[in-house]
């Protein structure tokens, strides 16, 4: 099964490192709400957890977070994220 443009999004920035907390907040919905899309996408995707959604995106989807790496860098970097 497909996730909805929003789901993909939250498993984005799940995947980028952001918390439930931060993903409500950037996204400007609720901790809850961000919850219930975390819980269907494990659902929807098979997954064990929300990392097992993560990979199994990725490995359906082989440009995923290339896609959305130039949209979140700036804000990885200032969380150092990324380590150079």
């Amino acid at each position: 099964m497909a996730l909805s443009p929003k789901e993909a999004e939250v498993l984005t920035l799940t995947a980028l490192g952001y918390s439930d907390k931060e993903i409500g907040v950037k996204l400007n919905i609720a901790y809850g709400t961000v919850r219930n899309h975390i819980d269907r996408i494990v659902l929807k995707l098979h997954a064990q957890n929300r990392t097992h959604a993560v990979i199994i995106y990725k490995l359906l989807n082989k440009h995923w977070l290339e896609e959305y790496y130039e949209t979140y860098r700036d804000s990885l970097d200032s969380r150092r994220v990324l380590s150079y």
